[in-house]
C-alpha cells in the first residue's frame, strides 16, 4: 500500500513546469501536488493520468483501490483547507472562473474540482467536513418524520400495474422533506428529485429552492435519497414513485417534477414503470437530463473499470442496462408533459447538442414536449453562452420555462414567454445572486466527492428487475 501510494504522488510530481488555467487564480498548492495539467509533453500530471500508471493489476484488491480514492480525496481536501484566494466577487467573475476550467478537453472531472477549489468555489471546510462523516440533518435530512396519510393507500402498491416497491413505507416515506412553508395542497406542490451525488437541498438551495418558496403557483418539497442516489438507480426511482403519489395524496392535487441530472432518469423510470404516478403528474421539468447515458461517466470514475465505482454512475453510462431498459418499449418518448433544459457545453452529459443530445425526448403520446438546448435557443446572447450540467439550475430560459411550464400548463414553451430576449440577455434567473450561482457550482464538487467517498462500489451494474426486463 505504501509503495502504491507513494508511487502516485511520485508521479504526479514528475516535471516541474506546471501551467496555470487561464485567467484564474494560480495556487501554489496545486503545484505542490500537481494536479493541474503537466505542460511536459508526455508527462502524467493529472489524477487520471497518475492512476492509469500505478494501478495496473492491483485493483480488484479492495484495499489498494480504497487507497487510490483516499489519496485522491486527500488531495481534495487539501486544496479546500489551503484555499488562501478570494472567491470571485461577482457572477461575471464566477461564470468566467468556471468555464475556464471546464472549457478544456475532460479528462477527469477531480482535476477540476481541485481547480474550483482553488478559486474558492467548493464547500466550505465545515461543509466537507459534514459530507466526509455522512451527516444530513436539518433540509439535507434523509430521515424525515412525515405523518400524514394520503387520503387513499399507496402502499404497497397504488395500482394493480405498478410492481412491488422493494422498500418499506417508512424507508420511502422519510426521504421527503416537506418545508414548514408548505400549505398541503392551497398552492400546486413542486416535487424536485436530486442528482448523482447530491441530497435535494444540496442540488436546489442554490435555484429552484429559493426561485419557487413563497410563490402562488408553486409550493416546492424535495427528496433527499439516501447515500446522494449513488445506489441502484431502479430503487433510487421508487423513491420518487412514492414521493409523486404521496405528495399528491396528502395534498389532494396533482404535483409536478423539477428534476436534475439522474433525478431526470429516475423520474422517467417511475412513470414508464409505476404507471399510477402518470395520472397525477401535470409537468415533469427535467434539468440536464441524460436520457440516454452519458459518454463521460467515466469522468466521475477514476479509472474504471479498473478500479470501481457507484453502481448509480455505471448506470448511467451511455450504453448501460439500465438505460437501453429504460429507452426500450417507447421509455424514449414522454409520458407527461415534459419540458427538456439542456447545455452543449455540459461537462458531465455528452452528447447534448440537436436533436442526438441525451437530454432529447421524443413525444410518441403527444403528451406534450419541448427540448430546449439553451445554446439553440438563446444562441448569441447571455444565457446562450457557457453553461455546466449544474449551471442550467440557475439558468434564466431554464427558470422561465418551467414557470411557464407551472403556470400555463406544460411543456414549456419560448412561445409563451413575454419577451424572449429579455431572458436570454439575463446570465442568471432573476431573483438569484453571486452566492445562489456559487451555491449551485459547488454541487459538482459535492457529487464527484460523494462518489469518492461511497463504500459499496462495483465494477458491473446492477441487473435489471424482473419487472422491468424485457419490458
Amino acid at each position: 500500500m505504501f509503495f502504491l501510494l507513494h508511487s502516485l504522488h511520485f508521479i504526479c510530481l514528475i516535471g516541474q513546469a506546471l501551467a496555470a488555467p487561464a485567467d484564474l487564480v494560480h495556487d501554489a498548492s496545486l503545484e505542490k501536488r500537481a494536479l493541474v495539467p503537466n505542460v511536459l509533453s508526455g508527462a502524467i500530471g493529472t489524477v487520471d493520468g497518475a492512476l492509469s500508471s500505478v494501478v495496473g493489476g492491483v485493483a480488484a484488491d479492495s484495499s489498494e483501490a480504497s487507497g487510490i480514492f483516499s489519496a485522491i480525496l486527500g488531495a481534495i481536501e487539501d486544496t479546500i483547507k489551503d484555499q488562501v484566494t478570494a472567491t470571485p466577487t461577482n457572477i461575471a467573475q464566477a461564470t468566467s472562473v468556471v468555464a475556464s476550467i471546464f472549457s478544456a478537453t475532460p479528462t477527469t472531472i477531480y482535476d477540476d474540482i481541485i481547480k474550483l477549489a482553488a478559486n474558492g468555489i467548493a464547500p466550505d471546510a465545515t461543509d466537507l467536513a459534514n459530507l466526509l462523516v455522512g451527516a444530513v440533518s436539518g433540509p439535507n435530512s434523509e430521515t424525515n418524520i412525515n405523518l400524514k396519510n394520503p387520503a387513499s393507500p399507496i402502499y404497497p402498491k397504488k395500482s394493480s400495474t405498478d410492481p412491488a416497491y422493494t422498500l418499506t413505507e417508512t424507508q420511502l416515506r422519510q426521504v421527503i422533506y416537506i418545508p414548514s412553508t408548505f400549505t398541503y395542497g392551497q398552492k400546486p406542490p413542486v416535487i424536485l428529485v436530486p442528482g448523482t451525488g447530491a441530497t435535494g437541498y444540496q442540488s436546489f438551495d442554490g435555484n429552484f429552492i429559493p426561485l419557487l418558496t413563497g410563490v402562488s403557483y408553486a409550493d416546492p418539497v424535495w427528496l433527499n435519497i439516501p447515500i446522494q442516489l449513488l445506489g441502484d438507480a431502479q430503487v433510487n426511482a421508487e423513491y420518487v414513485a412514492y414521493a409523486i403519489n404521496y405528495i399528491s395524496g396528502i395534498s389532494k392535487r396533482n404535483s409536478s417534477i423539477i428534476s436534475w441530472s439522474q433525478g431526470g432518469i429516475d423520474t422517467q423510470w417511475a412513470l414508464k414503470y409505476f404507471s399510477s404516478t402518470r395520472k397525477v403528474v401535470s409537468n415533469f421539468i427535467a434539468i440536464s437530463p441524460d436520457y440516454h447515458g452519458t459518454q463521460l461517466a467515466y469522468l466521475l470514475c477514476p479509472s474504471f473499470p479498473t478500479l470501481p465505482c457507484a453502481p448509480a454512475v455505471i448506470q448511467q453510462e451511455y450504453n448501460s442496462n439500465f438505460i437501453a431498459t429504460l429507452r426500450s418499449n417507447g421509455g424514449d418518448s414522454a409520458y407527461v408533459p415534459t419540458t427538456t433544459v439542456y447545455s452543449s457545453t455540459d461537462e458531465i452529459v455528452q452528447p447534448q447538442s440537436g436533436t442526438g443530445a441525451s437530454a432529447y425526448l421524443l413525444d410518441a403520446r403527444n403528451v406534450g414536449v419541448t427540448n430546449n438546448q439553451v445554446q439553440a435557443v438563446c444562441g448569441g446572447h447571455p444565457a446562450g453562452l457557457f453553461y455546466t450540467h449544474e449551471g442550467v439550475l440557475y439558468n434564466p430560459l431554464a427558470f422561465a420555462l418551467a414557470k411557464d411550464a407551472l403556470t400555463n400548463g406544460g411543456p414549456g414553451r419560448t412561445s409563451r414567454l413575454s419577451s424572449l430576449n429579455t431572458v436570454c440577455d439575463e446570465v442568471v434567473a432573476p431573483g438569484l445572486n453571486l452566492a445562489n450561482v456559487l451555491t449551485t457550482e459547488e454541487a459538482i464538487s459535492t457529487a464527484g466527492i460523494s462518489v469518492l467517498i461511497y463504500p459499496f462500489k462495483v465494477f458491473v451494474e446492477p441487473p435489471i428487475m424482473s419487472y422491468a426486463a424485457g419490458k
